[in-house]
Protein backbone atom coordinates (compact mmCIF):
# COMPACT_ATOMS: atom_id res chain seq x y z
CA UNK A 1 0.00 0.00 0.00
CA UNK A 2 3.09 1.90 0.11
CA UNK A 3 2.23 3.80 -3.65
CA UNK A 4 -1.55 4.71 -2.23
CA UNK A 5 -1.34 8.04 -0.40
CA UNK A 6 -4.68 7.70 1.03
CA UNK A 7 -4.49 6.01 4.33
CA UNK A 8 -7.09 3.49 5.42
CA UNK A 9 -8.84 5.48 7.60
CA UNK A 10 -9.02 7.76 4.79
CA UNK A 11 -10.26 4.98 2.42
CA UNK A 12 -12.91 3.91 5.12
CA UNK A 13 -14.56 7.17 5.30
CA UNK A 14 -14.36 7.88 1.22
CA UNK A 15 -16.21 3.94 0.77
CA UNK A 16 -18.77 5.45 3.79
CA UNK A 17 -20.14 8.72 1.90
CA UNK A 18 -20.55 5.94 -1.06
CA UNK A 19 -22.64 3.80 0.84
CA UNK A 20 -20.03 1.05 0.21
CA UNK A 21 -18.53 -1.35 2.93
CA UNK A 22 -15.78 -2.16 0.82
CA UNK A 23 -13.60 -1.07 -2.34
CA UNK A 24 -15.08 -4.83 -4.34
CA UNK A 25 -18.22 -2.91 -4.45
CA UNK A 26 -16.48 -0.22 -6.58
CA UNK A 27 -16.81 -2.88 -9.40
CA UNK A 28 -19.85 -4.73 -8.68
CA UNK A 29 -21.28 -3.62 -12.10
CA UNK A 30 -18.72 -6.17 -13.40
CA UNK A 31 -20.18 -9.94 -13.43
CA UNK A 32 -18.50 -12.18 -11.03
CA UNK A 33 -17.61 -14.69 -13.53
CA UNK A 34 -15.14 -12.60 -15.36
CA UNK A 35 -13.47 -10.92 -12.28
CA UNK A 36 -10.38 -12.01 -11.07
CA UNK A 37 -11.11 -13.29 -7.67
CA UNK A 38 -7.29 -14.42 -7.09
CA UNK A 39 -4.10 -12.53 -6.23
CA UNK A 40 -1.73 -11.92 -9.49
CA UNK A 41 0.30 -14.49 -10.57
CA UNK A 42 3.56 -11.72 -10.04
CA UNK A 43 7.15 -12.88 -8.89
CA UNK A 44 8.99 -11.89 -5.60
CA UNK A 45 10.90 -9.04 -6.03
CA UNK A 46 14.40 -9.07 -8.00
CA UNK A 47 17.63 -7.31 -7.58
CA UNK A 48 18.00 -5.03 -10.78
CA UNK A 49 20.66 -7.14 -12.04
CA UNK A 50 18.07 -10.26 -11.96
CA UNK A 51 15.81 -8.14 -13.71
CA UNK A 52 17.96 -7.48 -16.27
CA UNK A 53 18.97 -11.02 -16.84
CA UNK A 54 15.82 -12.51 -16.68
CA UNK A 55 14.80 -9.51 -19.54
CA UNK A 56 17.62 -10.75 -21.62
CA UNK A 57 16.55 -14.40 -21.05
CA UNK A 58 13.08 -13.20 -23.00
CA UNK A 59 14.51 -11.29 -25.66
CA UNK A 60 16.82 -13.87 -26.73
CA UNK A 61 13.46 -16.08 -27.53
CA UNK A 62 12.80 -13.19 -30.41
CA UNK A 63 14.07 -15.26 -33.06
CA UNK A 64 11.74 -13.80 -35.69
CA UNK A 65 13.84 -10.41 -34.98
CA UNK A 66 17.28 -12.38 -36.42
CA UNK A 67 15.60 -14.82 -39.04
CA UNK A 68 15.07 -13.70 -42.55
CA UNK A 69 11.45 -12.45 -43.33
CA UNK A 70 9.13 -12.74 -45.94
CA UNK A 71 6.04 -11.50 -43.68
CA UNK A 72 4.29 -8.18 -44.39
CA UNK A 73 0.60 -8.37 -44.26
CA UNK A 74 0.41 -4.54 -42.94
CA UNK A 75 3.54 -3.86 -40.78
CA UNK A 76 6.64 -4.06 -43.23
CA UNK A 77 10.70 -4.52 -42.48
CA UNK A 78 12.34 -1.62 -43.92
CA UNK A 79 15.40 0.30 -43.20
CA UNK A 80 15.51 3.34 -41.28
CA UNK A 81 17.98 5.56 -40.99
CA UNK A 82 19.65 6.61 -37.59
CA UNK A 83 19.44 10.29 -37.74
CA UNK A 84 14.94 9.32 -37.02
CA UNK A 85 15.69 7.29 -33.89
CA UNK A 86 18.72 9.49 -32.96
CA UNK A 87 16.50 12.78 -33.55
CA UNK A 88 13.29 11.58 -31.99
CA UNK A 89 15.33 10.73 -28.32
CA UNK A 90 15.89 14.97 -28.10
CA UNK A 91 14.14 16.00 -24.51
CA UNK A 92 12.05 18.20 -26.51
CA UNK A 93 10.23 16.13 -28.63
CA UNK A 94 10.30 12.81 -26.64
CA UNK A 95 9.12 14.37 -23.65
CA UNK A 96 6.69 16.83 -25.34
CA UNK A 97 2.89 16.35 -25.11
CA UNK A 98 -0.11 17.44 -27.17
CA UNK A 99 0.28 21.56 -28.20
CA UNK A 100 -2.83 22.54 -26.71
CA UNK A 101 -0.95 26.08 -26.08
CA UNK A 102 0.26 27.39 -29.38
CA UNK A 103 2.53 29.88 -27.86
CA UNK A 104 4.76 27.49 -26.19
CA UNK A 105 4.10 24.64 -28.70
CA UNK A 106 5.74 25.96 -32.01
CA UNK A 107 8.15 23.48 -32.56
CA UNK A 108 5.55 20.62 -32.50
CA UNK A 109 3.03 22.17 -34.50
CA UNK A 110 5.77 22.75 -37.48
CA UNK A 111 6.52 19.40 -37.86
CA UNK A 112 2.83 18.58 -37.51
CA UNK A 113 2.36 21.11 -40.37
CA UNK A 114 5.39 19.53 -42.65
CA UNK A 115 3.95 15.50 -41.71
CA UNK A 116 0.40 17.40 -43.00
CA UNK A 117 2.05 18.43 -46.06
CA UNK A 118 4.29 14.86 -46.76
CA UNK A 119 1.65 12.91 -46.96
CA UNK A 120 -0.51 15.53 -49.30
CA UNK A 121 2.41 15.46 -51.54
CA UNK A 122 2.37 11.61 -51.67
CA UNK A 123 -1.32 10.90 -51.52
CA UNK A 124 -2.16 13.42 -54.24
CA UNK A 125 -4.50 14.84 -51.83
CA UNK A 126 -5.77 18.21 -50.95
CA UNK A 127 -5.70 18.30 -46.83
CA UNK A 128 -4.60 15.80 -44.17
CA UNK A 129 -4.93 15.34 -40.46
CA UNK A 130 -2.08 15.18 -37.99
CA UNK A 131 -2.49 11.67 -38.13
CA UNK A 132 -4.53 9.03 -36.11
CA UNK A 133 -4.20 5.43 -34.39
CA UNK A 134 -3.20 3.44 -36.76
CA UNK A 135 -4.62 2.82 -40.21
CA UNK A 136 -7.04 -0.09 -38.77
CA UNK A 137 -9.09 3.45 -37.10
CA UNK A 138 -8.34 5.73 -39.82
CA UNK A 139 -10.41 3.56 -42.31
CA UNK A 140 -13.14 2.99 -39.72
CA UNK A 141 -13.32 6.58 -39.39
CA UNK A 142 -13.54 7.18 -43.43
CA UNK A 143 -16.73 5.10 -43.13
CA UNK A 144 -18.25 7.40 -40.55
CA UNK A 145 -17.14 10.56 -42.52
CA UNK A 146 -18.61 9.53 -45.74
CA UNK A 147 -22.33 8.84 -43.75
CA UNK A 148 -21.78 12.50 -42.70
CA UNK A 149 -21.14 13.86 -45.88
CA UNK A 150 -23.87 11.78 -48.38
CA UNK A 151 -26.14 11.51 -45.63
CA UNK A 152 -26.70 7.60 -46.09
CA UNK A 153 -25.60 4.83 -44.21
CA UNK A 154 -24.50 1.95 -46.82
CA UNK A 155 -20.77 1.13 -47.21
CA UNK A 156 -19.77 -0.93 -49.47
CA UNK A 157 -16.02 -2.67 -48.88
CA UNK A 158 -13.99 -4.97 -50.66
CA UNK A 159 -12.88 -8.27 -49.28
CA UNK A 160 -9.22 -7.68 -50.85
CA UNK A 161 -9.13 -5.10 -48.08
CA UNK A 162 -7.01 -5.91 -44.95
CA UNK A 163 -9.41 -8.74 -42.93
CA UNK A 164 -8.16 -6.87 -39.68
CA UNK A 165 -9.11 -3.39 -40.87
CA UNK A 166 -12.62 -4.60 -42.30
CA UNK A 167 -12.99 -5.89 -38.00
CA UNK A 168 -11.92 -2.90 -36.60
CA UNK A 169 -14.08 -1.04 -39.10
CA UNK A 170 -17.28 -3.23 -38.37
CA UNK A 171 -16.33 -3.30 -34.87
CA UNK A 172 -16.51 0.92 -34.58
CA UNK A 173 -19.21 1.22 -36.57
CA UNK A 174 -21.71 -1.55 -34.66
CA UNK A 175 -23.75 0.85 -32.79
CA UNK A 176 -24.97 3.01 -35.83
CA UNK A 177 -27.44 2.81 -38.82
CA UNK A 178 -25.16 1.57 -40.76
CA UNK A 179 -25.30 -1.21 -43.50
CA UNK A 180 -21.51 -2.73 -44.27
CA UNK A 181 -21.55 -4.66 -47.85
CA UNK A 182 -18.61 -6.99 -48.65
CA UNK A 183 -17.79 -6.93 -52.48
CA UNK A 184 -15.67 -10.15 -53.76
CA UNK A 185 -12.53 -9.78 -55.14
CA UNK A 186 -11.95 -12.09 -59.09
CA UNK A 187 -10.35 -15.69 -58.44
CA UNK A 188 -8.19 -14.97 -61.53
CA UNK A 189 -6.85 -11.17 -61.05
CA UNK A 190 -7.38 -10.41 -57.46
CA UNK A 191 -9.02 -7.74 -57.98
CA UNK A 192 -12.38 -6.24 -56.57
CA UNK A 193 -15.53 -7.20 -58.55
CA UNK A 194 -19.64 -7.51 -57.85
CA UNK A 195 -19.80 -2.89 -58.05
CA UNK A 196 -23.65 -3.98 -58.92
CA UNK A 197 -23.64 -3.55 -55.34
CA UNK A 198 -23.44 0.09 -55.90
CA UNK A 199 -26.85 2.30 -55.95
CA UNK A 200 -28.21 5.67 -54.27
CA UNK A 201 -27.99 4.16 -50.65
CA UNK A 202 -24.41 4.06 -50.94
CA UNK A 203 -22.13 6.15 -48.89
CA UNK A 204 -18.85 5.04 -49.92
CA UNK A 205 -16.90 2.61 -52.12
CA UNK A 206 -13.96 0.95 -50.07
CA UNK A 207 -10.88 -0.15 -51.63
CA UNK A 208 -7.47 -1.50 -50.84
CA UNK A 209 -4.68 -0.90 -53.71
CA UNK A 210 -2.45 -2.50 -53.22
CA UNK A 211 -4.66 -5.01 -51.94
CA UNK A 212 -4.18 -7.65 -49.45
CA UNK A 213 -2.96 -9.59 -51.69
CA UNK A 214 -0.45 -6.75 -53.22
CA UNK A 215 -2.33 -6.34 -56.26
CA UNK A 216 -2.27 -2.74 -57.83
CA UNK A 217 -6.16 -2.08 -58.11
CA UNK A 218 -7.95 -0.36 -61.28
CA UNK A 219 -8.55 3.04 -59.50
CA UNK A 220 -9.94 4.86 -62.25
CA UNK A 221 -12.40 2.73 -62.78
CA UNK A 222 -13.62 1.93 -59.52
CA UNK A 223 -13.28 5.73 -58.82
CA UNK A 224 -15.96 6.33 -61.80
CA UNK A 225 -18.21 3.53 -60.69
CA UNK A 226 -18.44 5.02 -57.04
CA UNK A 227 -18.95 8.65 -58.39
CA UNK A 228 -21.78 7.68 -60.56
CA UNK A 229 -24.07 6.91 -58.10
CA UNK A 230 -23.16 9.51 -55.23
CA UNK A 231 -21.33 8.09 -53.44
CA UNK A 232 -17.25 9.11 -52.00
CA UNK A 233 -13.98 6.79 -53.12
CA UNK A 234 -11.98 5.59 -50.49
CA UNK A 235 -8.63 4.21 -51.14
CA UNK A 236 -6.51 2.13 -48.03
CA UNK A 237 -2.57 2.24 -48.60
CA UNK A 238 -1.18 -0.14 -45.82
CA UNK A 239 2.17 0.45 -47.79
CA UNK A 240 3.16 3.50 -47.78
CA UNK A 241 6.79 2.40 -49.35
CA UNK A 242 4.32 2.30 -52.61
CA UNK A 243 3.49 5.97 -52.48
CA UNK A 244 7.44 6.23 -54.06
CA UNK A 245 6.68 4.24 -57.05
CA UNK A 246 2.62 4.36 -57.78
CA UNK A 247 0.41 6.96 -59.24
CA UNK A 248 -0.75 8.64 -55.88
CA UNK A 249 -4.75 7.87 -55.37
CA UNK A 250 -5.77 11.53 -55.26
CA UNK A 251 -5.14 11.99 -59.02
CA UNK A 252 -7.65 8.88 -59.96
CA UNK A 253 -10.42 10.86 -57.92
CA UNK A 254 -10.06 9.41 -54.53
CA UNK A 255 -11.92 11.55 -52.21
CA UNK A 256 -10.47 10.12 -49.23
CA UNK A 257 -7.45 8.15 -48.28
CA UNK A 258 -6.30 6.32 -45.89
CA UNK A 259 -3.51 4.06 -44.59
CA UNK A 260 -0.69 3.21 -42.37
CA UNK A 261 2.13 5.49 -42.26
CA UNK A 262 4.67 2.14 -40.22
CA UNK A 263 6.94 1.98 -43.31
CA UNK A 264 8.68 5.39 -42.88
CA UNK A 265 10.88 4.61 -40.13
CA UNK A 266 8.73 3.47 -37.94
CA UNK A 267 9.90 -0.21 -36.48
CA UNK A 268 7.13 -2.96 -36.56
CA UNK A 269 7.71 -3.15 -32.60
CA UNK A 270 5.27 -6.67 -32.66
CA UNK A 271 2.56 -4.60 -34.21
CA UNK A 272 2.90 -1.04 -32.81
CA UNK A 273 2.45 1.77 -32.06
CA UNK A 274 2.45 2.71 -35.36
CA UNK A 275 -0.14 5.88 -37.21
CA UNK A 276 -2.97 6.49 -39.30
CA UNK A 277 -2.78 8.14 -42.63
CA UNK A 278 -6.10 10.17 -43.12
CA UNK A 279 -6.34 12.84 -46.01
CA UNK A 280 -9.24 14.33 -48.00
CA UNK A 281 -10.10 17.34 -50.34
CA UNK A 282 -10.66 20.34 -48.97
CA UNK A 283 -14.55 20.52 -49.45
CA UNK A 284 -14.67 17.71 -46.74
CA UNK A 285 -12.31 19.52 -44.50
CA UNK A 286 -14.96 20.21 -41.34
CA UNK A 287 -15.86 16.27 -41.64
CA UNK A 288 -12.74 15.17 -41.03
CA UNK A 289 -11.08 13.53 -38.16
CA UNK A 290 -8.78 14.07 -35.64
CA UNK A 291 -7.29 17.63 -35.72
CA UNK A 292 -5.64 19.82 -38.06
CA UNK A 293 -2.52 22.35 -37.82
CA UNK A 294 -2.18 25.20 -40.10
CA UNK A 295 -0.29 28.51 -40.37
CA UNK A 296 -1.59 31.85 -39.16
CA UNK A 297 -0.08 35.41 -38.86
CA UNK A 298 -0.19 37.97 -36.24
CA UNK A 299 -0.40 41.52 -36.63
CA UNK A 300 3.14 42.13 -37.43
CA UNK A 301 3.20 39.54 -40.23
CA UNK A 302 5.37 36.81 -38.38
CA UNK A 303 4.29 33.03 -39.20
CA UNK A 304 2.62 30.49 -36.33
CA UNK A 305 1.41 27.35 -36.28
CA UNK A 306 -1.78 26.53 -34.50
CA UNK A 307 -4.42 24.13 -34.36
CA UNK A 308 -7.08 24.98 -36.88
CA UNK A 309 -9.46 22.31 -36.69
CA UNK A 310 -9.78 20.01 -34.03
CA UNK A 311 -13.56 18.69 -34.08
CA UNK A 312 -13.29 16.45 -31.42
CA UNK A 313 -15.54 16.05 -28.22
CA UNK A 314 -13.09 18.20 -26.27
CA UNK A 315 -13.02 20.76 -28.21
CA UNK A 316 -16.61 21.13 -28.95
CA UNK A 317 -20.33 20.59 -28.14
CA UNK A 318 -20.20 16.01 -27.56
CA UNK A 319 -22.73 15.42 -30.31
CA UNK A 320 -20.91 17.72 -32.58
CA UNK A 321 -17.97 16.40 -32.45
CA UNK A 322 -16.77 14.26 -36.08
CA UNK A 323 -14.75 11.77 -33.64
CA UNK A 324 -14.05 10.80 -30.37
CA UNK A 325 -9.91 9.97 -31.36
CA UNK A 326 -8.64 12.60 -28.91
CA UNK A 327 -5.14 12.78 -30.35
CA UNK A 328 -2.07 11.89 -32.80
CA UNK A 329 0.09 9.44 -32.73
CA UNK A 330 2.97 12.37 -32.51
CA UNK A 331 6.36 10.73 -31.85
CA UNK A 332 5.31 8.67 -34.13
CA UNK A 333 4.72 11.09 -36.64
CA UNK A 334 7.42 12.83 -36.13
CA UNK A 335 9.89 9.70 -36.83
CA UNK A 336 7.75 9.32 -40.20
CA UNK A 337 8.51 13.11 -41.04
CA UNK A 338 12.10 13.32 -40.31
CA UNK A 339 12.45 9.73 -42.70
CA UNK A 340 10.49 11.08 -45.67
CA UNK A 341 12.81 14.67 -44.94
CA UNK A 342 15.75 12.66 -44.67
CA UNK A 343 14.84 10.29 -47.98
CA UNK A 344 13.57 13.02 -50.00
CA UNK A 345 11.70 12.47 -53.05
CA UNK A 346 14.61 10.49 -55.33
CA UNK A 347 15.16 8.38 -51.96
CA UNK A 348 11.97 7.51 -51.14
CA UNK A 349 11.32 6.65 -55.46
CA UNK A 350 14.73 4.52 -55.21
CA UNK A 351 13.71 3.00 -51.85
CA UNK A 352 10.07 1.99 -54.02
CA UNK A 353 11.86 0.53 -56.82
CA UNK A 354 14.10 -1.64 -54.97
CA UNK A 355 10.93 -3.37 -52.83
CA UNK A 356 9.14 -3.84 -56.90
CA UNK A 357 12.82 -4.87 -58.04
CA UNK A 358 13.38 -7.27 -55.61
CA UNK A 359 9.88 -8.60 -55.24
CA UNK A 360 9.61 -8.86 -59.10
CA UNK A 361 12.67 -11.45 -59.09
CA UNK A 362 11.08 -13.63 -55.80
CA UNK A 363 7.95 -13.82 -57.80
CA UNK A 364 9.77 -14.89 -60.83
CA UNK A 365 12.15 -17.78 -59.25
CA UNK A 366 9.40 -19.07 -56.97
CA UNK A 367 7.16 -19.25 -59.84
CA UNK A 368 9.50 -21.57 -61.70
CA UNK A 369 9.66 -24.05 -58.89
CA UNK A 370 7.90 -27.47 -59.95
CA UNK A 371 4.47 -27.26 -57.80
CA UNK A 372 4.78 -23.47 -57.55
CA UNK A 373 2.65 -20.61 -58.71
CA UNK A 374 1.26 -17.21 -58.74
CA UNK A 375 -2.33 -17.17 -59.01
CA UNK A 376 -3.27 -13.57 -59.34
CA UNK A 377 -3.00 -12.23 -62.75
CA UNK A 378 -2.49 -8.61 -61.60
CA UNK A 379 0.91 -6.12 -61.38
CA UNK A 380 2.29 -6.27 -57.66
CA UNK A 381 4.87 -3.59 -55.68
CA UNK A 382 6.32 -6.16 -53.26
CA UNK A 383 3.72 -8.43 -51.85
CA UNK A 384 2.08 -11.17 -54.69
CA UNK A 385 0.61 -14.66 -53.18
CA UNK A 386 2.55 -18.52 -54.14
CA UNK A 387 0.17 -21.23 -54.35
CA UNK A 388 2.00 -24.15 -53.29
CA UNK A 389 1.75 -28.22 -53.70
CA UNK A 390 0.54 -28.40 -50.00
CA UNK A 391 -1.34 -26.80 -47.30
CA UNK A 392 0.97 -23.11 -46.33
CA UNK A 393 1.00 -24.02 -42.67
CA UNK A 394 3.16 -26.82 -43.40
CA UNK A 395 4.83 -25.53 -45.82
CA UNK A 396 5.92 -22.48 -43.43
CA UNK A 397 6.21 -24.19 -40.23
CA UNK A 398 8.91 -26.72 -42.54
CA UNK A 399 10.94 -23.53 -43.94
CA UNK A 400 10.93 -22.36 -40.45
CA UNK A 401 12.10 -25.14 -38.47
CA UNK A 402 14.57 -26.60 -41.39
CA UNK A 403 16.00 -23.24 -42.83
CA UNK A 404 15.42 -20.60 -40.58
CA UNK A 405 13.20 -18.72 -42.68
CA UNK A 406 9.83 -16.78 -41.95
CA UNK A 407 8.33 -17.78 -45.11
CA UNK A 408 5.17 -15.30 -45.02
CA UNK A 409 1.26 -15.24 -44.09
CA UNK A 410 -0.52 -18.35 -44.40
CA UNK A 411 -3.71 -17.11 -46.20
CA UNK A 412 -5.92 -19.35 -44.91
CA UNK A 413 -6.16 -17.63 -41.73
CA UNK A 414 -8.58 -15.37 -43.12
CA UNK A 415 -10.25 -16.33 -46.63
CA UNK A 416 -11.74 -20.32 -46.59
CA UNK A 417 -10.12 -22.13 -49.96
CA UNK A 418 -7.10 -21.11 -49.72
CA UNK A 419 -5.34 -23.46 -47.78
CA UNK A 420 -2.09 -23.68 -50.42
CA UNK A 421 -1.32 -19.75 -50.46
CA UNK A 422 1.04 -17.48 -48.81
CA UNK A 423 1.18 -13.98 -48.92
CA UNK A 424 5.07 -13.44 -49.22
CA UNK A 425 6.47 -9.65 -48.63
CA UNK A 426 10.22 -9.05 -50.16
CA UNK A 427 11.32 -5.55 -49.33
CA UNK A 428 14.80 -3.58 -49.62
CA UNK A 429 15.81 -4.85 -46.42
CA UNK A 430 16.10 -8.98 -48.54
CA UNK A 431 19.39 -9.45 -50.26
CA UNK A 432 19.30 -11.73 -53.10
CA UNK A 433 21.12 -14.64 -50.82
CA UNK A 434 18.10 -14.06 -48.43
CA UNK A 435 15.89 -14.87 -51.43
CA UNK A 436 17.76 -17.44 -53.49
CA UNK A 437 17.69 -19.60 -50.16
CA UNK A 438 13.93 -18.97 -49.62
CA UNK A 439 13.63 -20.15 -53.21
CA UNK A 440 16.10 -22.99 -52.24
CA UNK A 441 13.78 -24.09 -49.32
CA UNK A 442 10.72 -24.35 -51.34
Amino acid sequence: MRYIPNSPEERADMLGLLGLSNAGELFRSIPNDVQLNRPLNVTDPMAENEVIAAMEAMAAKNTAATKPSFLGAGVYSHFSPTIVDHLIQRSEFFTSYTPYQPEISQGTLQYIFEFQTLVCQLTGMEVANASMYDGSTAMAEAYLMAQRVTRREKVIVAKSVHPEYREVATTYDQHGDSEIVEIDFDEATGRVVGLDALDDRTAALVVQSPNFFGCIEDLQSLADAAHAVGALFIVVVTEAISFGLLKPPGEFGADIVVGEGQSWGVPMSFGGPHLGLFATQDKFIRQMPGRLCGVAYDKNGNRGFVLTLSTREQHIRREKATSNICTNQGLIALAATIYMETMGKTGLQEVAEQNAQKAGYAKQQIAAVAGYSIPFSSPTFNEFVVRGPRPALEVLEKVRIENGIVGGLALSKYYGGHDNDILVCVTETMSKANIDAFVDAL
